[in-house]
């Protein structure tokens, strides 16, 4: 007896799962980034007018807005981004918020000015699954500084309702 096949247009569930991840040269950002403003850069990453950092395209997420003192950011989980539980991986949603705090302090930074995270606690406050659907972050910078800036983070399910939060400092220095 032959087993059943599959309906037409499914994949066994037992099926290899893949993702191929591509991205573009970094470097053409990286090159003029000590040239403009933080705001200045973020926004021509928006634009697509220069590569987006690598990072992206391994989480599946995007940078769509930026004002001074916040960062937006858009992830779409799935299931590649499994623990070994069956949810995302805190690692992820840590990943998204360190960059929307990042970003968020370089909206305040001059020409010639850059960062580095030095500390980041979050807080997980429901599970997120590959069917939660797209997540939101938003940084917001709580203290500028000209050597340590302070911002917040939430992330945000699709029905709105909070994921996770954090709290972070940021070394600022001249690049």
């Amino acid at each position: 007896m032959t087993p059943p096949s599959e309906p037409e247009g499914t994949e066994p569930a037992d099926a290899a799962r893949r993702r191929v991840i591509e991205w573009e040269d970094p470097a053409p950002g990286f090159a003029v980034m000590p040239t403009m403003s933080g705001l200045d850069y973020l926004r021509t990453l928006i634009r697509g007018e220069l590569p987006p950092p690598p990072i992206m395209a391994h989480l599946n997420m995007a940078l769509v807005d930026a004002d001074v003192g916040t960062a937006v950011f858009v992830c779409e989980p799935d299931e590649s981004h499994y623990n070994p539980i069956g949810t995302v991986h805190g690692g992820v949603v840590c990943t998204l918020l360190d960059s929307a705090l990042g970003c968020a302090v370089q909206s305040t930074l001059a020409q010639g000015q850059g960062y580095t995270s030095i500390e980041i606690k979050v807080n997980y406050l429901r599970p997120v699954f590959a069917g939660t659907g797209p997540l939101t972050c938003v940084g917001t910078v709580t203290k500028p500084g000209n050597r340590v800036a302070f911002a917040d983070g939430v992330v945000t399910d699709a029905s709105g309702k909070a994921v996770a939060t954090a709290t972070g400092s940021l070394l600022v220095f001249p690049i």
